[in-house]
Order: structure tokens, then C-alpha cells, then sequence
């Protein structure tokens, strides 16, 4: 946002306030000055009035002017085009320095004497705001002939770039500016009424009727105006350079300036383009489009009010009837609508979007003063308005609230008189309560935060009284804390596994997931906007983030793949959960002298116990899992305290192929069912523990869980700890396999000696053949 200082003094007073401290002010009050510009111009350059003006005797654009300086009269050739009799202009007079580096000498041009230059804004340093020379007005002021350029505020002015945070769109105006700076310096804004005087006016209804049939929620005003001789000023033409902005006609760039200026967004119509044939009156109609845009139609469709003017209802005359409108709609309405169904937009969306001026008369009367003070045009009597039906939004908050979140106690009246000044209505305010009426053109506010938010904004941060930070110590061992400790330490154990972490969106491809059997979000609760078609859902597994990770680092020469992730996965219902999945693929181990340069492929075993350095000791029992990333013969359940906690599998070799991947196993468990709790000592025993290995002869379809089932059943206390160590089986066997066992036994109280080991021998196989009829082989 660009504003100038003489600008600002239009609407505040600034006397006595140097340009520092409004600069300091602007800063600590929230609105971030990005660069100050000072407009210096050079001394010797004056005010000087053409009083004649003959063509060059020898060259066809050259002009020879006699020029009244004030204390004497200057003849100077000129160049310029619009240079003429009764022109008040900037003469640059002998001796001066122009912000080019060029002195201004006495010359001859074709034979004739100069002695000085009449100066265009660009040579005294000015922004080019108009072709030729500067053609003055009462627009720049009072000033005497001879004077210098710099004692008039507009030339020495102060342009301040503001840095506008996304919430403030009340502020993209120097009257919201200024109506802030009220609050910071508590000075009365200065309003610009219209005095409209309707015994010499036509009223606007017998030239303008508008028709509408449904609530669109939007503020609309229309006025009407005679157009005739508009000239634009001077001051006008300069500051819409100032802000880099310029329009084809005088009458939009009066609009412009006037939106600019009030925050009101403002537009002009050709009258004619909603005439009937033959007929006098114009027809507005306001009417919703097909994507639920309001739209003003005429013949045709004129606008999408606050994005887009059809170029065939601008104004290109500059003689005749105009309609100017006025316009307001809620920012965050139109925002939502664009997001939905994107349209063209226009240079007075960006406004709309942030919020614009609701109050339409203001804008609508400073833009006729305008037209008025630079015209001789006629403006309608009345105006043709309609109002969207809008509840004040109410904030309650009570000074003892105040005072605790600020941290200081802020006079009432204070409090009172800054609300008041940004425009707040406090009047149903009791005694220690106050009940605030936000203005609509603060839509950023919605709770007492925001209202304090405001009142520091406006008292300082810095006159604010420091005070001891007052801290009491609390047990800081919440849920929270537990849930990220857990997820550390998992994290660190397979760090130290060897493995490498890998993070992906939360995001998967649908078509992927849906292929491989993965249950994927439900239509109804689907992503509405996804980043790209390859990130189309919310992942309901990890596997498959892993899967192409382990691809790409197999095309970059990785025999020995190790990942790890740990996130967030997503049911059918958008139900969020914790998981952890590992993953294992290529050799065991790297090519080195001990594997002589042939490292063996990872196995399932092998990879089994690399799991269980990470998640702890776990069993592992039969499962068909429900999708097909599985080879179906090497697939089990992990479970733990006999909690099922997720699956362990070989990748299918088809899968394998589709990554281009080689040997791969992975395992994906619920994070929430892993073991976190406190580490309890155990008794350890300080006598021998002894090893005794049975091979049993068991049917082949036999699960190894039932024969777990009776051995621990039927355990001495010595038996601390059996497993599996061998499996054969041949033709001799028929239908049998031999399945070897090792049982560690060990006593708290002493050495255990043979007999005590094949008692405990015994009552196990004793069992084994009673229970599930087999035995020693």
C-alpha cells in the first residue's frame, strides 16, 4: 500500500508530526513501512506563468515563450507540446541543478536565447505523470509566481510503501490508514461529505431503475452524472503515478484515485449500454450467474460485482450521462466463491478480496466532490442503492480480561477512546464490561483477542511496564510428552539398526493403493484439491511409501536397502492412527573380504530378528493378509503379549518386479500397540543354565503354535526359554517333520543337575504324547 504524506493530511491532520516519528508510529502500531521516499527538488526551480507564446521562427516544435517568474520576465525556448498562453508552469531558472546532473545555462536554440527550462514532472524528479510539461492547478495549492517548487508540500512530499499483513484489507486505502494514525495520535479523521442540493437537481429515477429478485448479499449505490468538460487536476495525475497506476479515461482514473483514496470500490457505466432501444430510462438488473457470481446486466452482462468490468459497459465518452456505482461484498464470500469456480478477474478484485470500504456513501461522495470541483457537469438528485441484510457482530470482554492478558492495567477511558477512533462502537459498554460492535470493515475480528490485540497494537508494546517473569514449576510429564518420547526412542532403535528414516506426504495415488487392495478414502470425504494426480487421497499404509523409496535407491546403485517410517496413516473414514513400517531389501550386507564379494540375499529370519532389535520381542504366527503386496507363503502376524500388532511378510515377487526392486521384506505395525512402559529389574539367576535339544516328530500340517501351547503348559519352573532350531523332514518321515527344539533351564537355587533336567524333560514329552499323540523322533 502507497501513501504520501500530503495525501494523509487530507484526511488527518499531521501538523507538527515529523515524518520519523510517523513513520516510528505506523511500525509500532502493526503497519510495517517497507521504504520511505523523500521528493527533493532542486533550488532555482520555481513557479513561473507563460503570459506569451509564439512558434520558433526556425523549427516547427519549438516554441519561444515569454515567461513571468515573479521578479522579472524570461524568454525561453520550448519543446513541449502542451505549452501555451496563461500556462502556470515549474521554470528552472540559471544556475540550477537538475536531479540529472544538467546546469541550466543561458543557450541559444536555432538563434534564439533561452534562459531556462520549463519542466515535465520526470526533469524535476517527479514520477512522468502527464505528457509534456507540468500544467499547474489549484490542485497543488496556493503559490506566488517566482516561489520555489520546494516550499510546496505536494513536490516535497514523502511517499511511505506500507507491507500490509493478509488480514488488514481495511488499510488498502489512505483513508483506513489514516483513520489508524486517528487512533495512534488521537486526532479526529477528517470525513468528506457531499452536499447534495436537490432544488437544482433531476432526480436519478427518471433516468435509472434497478431490478433484482434475489438476497446475493451484496451493497450496491448508484449515482448519476452528467458528464461535461471534466479536466483531471494535476494532483491527481501526480499521485496516480506515485502508485504506478494509471486508466485510459479522466473519468475511471477520477475513479481510481477516488477508491485509493476512500476504500470504497467504485465504477463507472456507459448509460447507453443499459438504455432499451428507443427508450430514456436505463435498466440495471442484478442477477446471479451460472458459477453463483452477483452480476449487474443491462443488454447484456455489465459486471461481476467486485472482479470483472465487461469492456463494452466502460465509459469512453467524455461527453454524457455516466453512472457510477459503488460496491461492497463480504471477502471471505467472494474469496470462497473464486476458489470454487475460478473466473477472470479484474485490477479491483485484490480490494474486494481483502475487504473493501462498506460504507458507500463516503466513497460515493468524495468521488463527486471530484467530478464537481473539476467539471462542469450536472449530478442526478438522489441516489438508486440496495443493502444486504447484515447482523453486527458483538464482542464482550471485561477489563479485568484486558488487563490480565496485556499484563498492565490500561485506563478505561483510554481503552475507550482508541476503539472509539478504529471505529468500534462501544456505547453499550457498562462499568468494567465492555460490549464492542466491530465495524464490518473489520471482518479479521471475531473474538476478544482480537479486540485486545488491537488495544496493544494501538497503546505500544513498548509503553507497556516490563515485569519478572513469574514461573511456577509443573510436572511437564503429560500425554504429550510420553507420545513423543516413545516415537524418539522407537525412531533411535532403528537408527541404530542400520536403518534410515524416510518421510513422505501424507498423500498416496488412489489408483495404486485400490490396485493392491487397500481400502482408500471414502468418495463423500475425498480430497477436494489434491497437490497432483499422484497424491490423490490419504495414504491408509506406509508400505507403499517405502516400496517406491526402495525403488529409487535401487536405481541409484543401493545393493542394500534399510528404510524406516513412522507417521500418520488414514481409514475409509478419514479415522487418523500411528504406524511404523521397516523395510529390507537387497543383500544382508555390503560386498566386503569375509562375504568374498557375494553378500547373501536378506532373508526372512534374518529380517525377523532385525524387527525385533527394533520393536522388541515379538511371536509370529500364521496370516493371509488383505492385500497383495504379500507372497503368500512367507507372511505372518507379529504378536506381542499375545496382541496381534501388525504384519511381517516377504514382498510379492510380482511386486518386487513392478519397483524393480530385488529381494524385499517389510513389516507394518500399529505404533499405539508397542510396548512403552517404565524398564522393571528382574532376578537373574547366578547358577549355570543348562541346554537340552529334543527333535519331535510332529505331522506336517501341524502349527508350531499348538505345540508351543502344551510345552508351556506343562513347564517346570527351570524352563526359562525354548525355541525352535531345526526343521527336516525326508521320505522316511512320510507325512511327519522333525522339528528340533532347545529348552534353557535354569534355577534360582542352584546348579541343576541330570536328573532334574530329564524330570523336567519328561513331563513335556509326557504331554506332547498325550495331548497331541507325538514324541521323541
Amino acid at each position: 500500500m502507497i501513501v504520501t504524506r500530503s495525501w494523509l493530511n487530507e484526511w488527518i491532520d499531521l501538523d507538527g508530526i515529523s515524518t520519523d516519528d510517523l513513520v516510528k508510529t505506523l511500525n509500532s502500531i502493526g503497519l510495517e513501512v517497507d521504504r520511505v521516499h523523500s521528493y527533493q527538488i532542486p533550488g532555482k526551480i520555481i513557479f513561473g506563468k507563460v503570459i506569451e507564446c509564439e512558434k520558433h521562427p526556425d523549427a516547427d516544435k519549438l516554441n519561444v515563450c515569454k515567461v513571468d517568474i515573479g521578479t522579472s520576465v524570461r524568454q525561453i525556448v520550448c519543446g513541449a507540446s502542451n505549452v501555451r498562453t496563461g500556462l502556470d508552469v515549474v521554470v528552472a531558472t540559471i544556475g540550477a541543478t537538475m536531479p540529472g546532473g544538467l546546469v541550466i545555462k543561458p543557450v541559444k536554440l536555432r538563434g534564439i536565447d533561452s534562459e531556462g527550462m520549463i519542466c515535465s514532472a520526470g526533469e524535476i524528479g517527479l514520477e512522468d505523470c502527464q505528457s509534456g510539461i507540468i500544467e499547474l492547478d489549484d490542485s497543488v495549492g496556493s503559490y506566488t509566481l517566482g516561489q520555489e517548487v520546494s516550499q510546496n508540500p505536494i513536490f516535497s512530499d514523502e511517499l511511505i510503501e506500507i507491507e500490509l499483513t493478509a488480514n488488514r484489507g481495511d488499510c488498502l486505502s489512505i483513508r483506513g490508514i489514516a483513520r489508524d494514525l486517528s487512533a495512534a495520535f488521537d486526532r479526529d479523521l477528517k470525513e468528506k461529505p457531499f452536499n447534495e442540493k436537490q432544488d437544482r437537481r433531476i432526480g436519478i429515477g427518471r433516468i435509472l431503475s434497478l431490478a433484482h429478485h434475489k438476497d446475493l448479499n451484496v451493497n450496491l449505490r448508484y449515482k448519476a452524472v452528467d458528464l461535461e468538460n471534466l479536466s483531471l487536476p494535476f494532483i491527481i495525475r501526480l499521485r496516480l503515478a506515485q502508485i504506478g497506476e494509471k486508466r485510459e479515461t479522466d473519468i475511471e482514473s477520477i475513479m481510481l484515485y477516488a477508491t485509493h483514496s476512500s476504500g470504497v470500490i467504485l465504477r463507472t457505466y456507459n448509460y447507453d449500454f443499459f438504455c432499451p432501444q428507443n427508450k430514456t430510462i436505463a435498466k440495471l438488473e442484478l442477477i446471479e450467474d451460472e458459477n453463483g457470481y452477483a452480476c449487474i446486466s443491462g443488454k447484456e452482462k455489465a459486471s461481476t460485482i467486485g472482479i470483472m468490468q465487461e469492456d463494452a459497459s466502460r465509459v469512453t465518452y467524455t461527453q454524457g450521462t455516466v453512472l457510477i456505482e459503488a460496491s461492497y461484498i463480504p471477502p471471505d464470500l467472494i474469496s470462497k466463491k473464486m476458489a470454487t469456480h475460478k473466473i477472470p478477474s479484474g485490477p479491483m478484485y485484490y480490494r474486494t478480496s481483502r475487504g473493501s470500504e462498506p460504507e458507500l456513501n463516503q466513497g460515493l461522495g468524495y468521488c463527486l466532490n471530484l467530478i464537481e470541483a473539476n467539471s462542469t457537469s450536472s449530478i442526478f438528485g438522489g441516489n438508486i442503492e440496495l443493502c444486504d441484510s447484515y447482523e453486527d457482530k458483538i464482542v464482550s470482554v471485561c477489563k479485568k480480561e484486558i488487563d490480565e492478558i496485556i499484563g498492565a492495567n490500561i485506563d478505561k477511558v483510554k481503552i475507550t477512546k482508541i476503539l472509539k477512533n478504529l471505529g468500534f462502537n462501544t456505547s453499550k459498554s457498562q462499568a468494567d464490561s465492555f460490549v464492542i460492535t466491530v465495524p464490518r470493515f473489520r471482518h479479521d475480528i471475531v473474538n476478544k483477542q482480537d479486540i485486545i490485540e488491537e488495544i496493544v497494537r494501538l497503546v505500544g508494546i513498548d509503553n507497556i511496564p516490563s515485569k519478572p517473569f513469574v514461573f511456577t514449576e509443573k510436572n511437564k510429564l503429560e500425554d504429550d510428552y510420553f507420545a513423543y518420547k516413545k516415537r524418539r526412542i522407537y525412531r533411535h532403535k532403528a537408527a541404530n539398526s542400520g536403518f534410515f528414516e524416510s518421510v513422505h506426504f501424507v498423500f498416496d495415488e488412489k489408483k495404486v493403493l485400490n490396485e493392491y487392495g487397500f481400502g482408500t478414502t471414502k468418495e463423500e470425504l475425498e480430497l477436494l484439491n489434491p497437490i497432483v494426480n499422484t497424491l490423490d487421497t490419504l495414504r491408509p499404509t506406509l508400505m507403499t511409501g517405502l516400496l517406491k523409496a526402495a525403488s529409487q535407491n535401487h536405481k541409484n546403485g543401493y545393493a542394500s536397502i534399510k528404510l524406516f517410517e513412522l507417521g500418520s496413516v488414514f481409514s475409509p473414514l478419514r479415522e487418523e492412527s500411528l504406524k511404523m513400517a521397516i523395510l529390507f531389501s537387497g543383500c544382508k550386507e555390503n560386498e566386503s573380504l569375509s562375504n568374498s564379494g557375494k553378500p547373501a540375499k536378506v532373508d526372512f529370519g534374518f529380517f525377523a530378528q532385525k524387527v525385533s532389535d527394533i520393536i522388541g520381542a515379538f511371536e509370529l504366527r500364521e496370516h493371509t493378509t488383505k492385500h497383495s503386496l504379500s507372497h503368500i507363503y512367507q507372511c505372518a502376524e507379529i504378536v506381542i503379549d499375545s496382541v496381534a500388532v501388525g504384519e511381517l511378510f516377504r514382498v510379492h515377487p510380482n511386486v518386487q518386479e513392478s519397483y524393480g526392486i530385488d529381494t524385499t521384506y517389510i513389516c507394518e505395525v500399529d505404533f499405539s500397540k508397542l510396548p512403552f512402559t517404565l524398564s522393571t529389574a528382574k532376578k537373574t539367576s547366578k547358577y549355570q543354565a543348562s541346554y537340552r535339544d529334543l527333535s519331535i516328530i510332529m505331522p506336517n500340517n501341524m502349527a508350531y503354535a499348538k505345540l508351543k501351547s502344551v510345552i508351556e503348559a506343562n513347564a517346570s519352573e527351570e524352563l526359562i526359554h525354548f525355541y525352535p532350531v531345526d526343521r527336516y523332514s525326508d521320505a522316511s518321515l512320510g507325512e511327519n517333520v522333525s522339528l528340533s527344539i532347545r529348552f534353557v533351564l535354569q534355577s534360582h537355587e542352584k546348579t541343576l543337575e541330570e536328573e532334574d533336567i530329564t524330570s523336567s524333560m519328561d513331563s513335556i514329552l509326557d504331554a506332547l504324547k498325550n495331548d497331541l499323540g507325538i514324541g521323541l523322533r
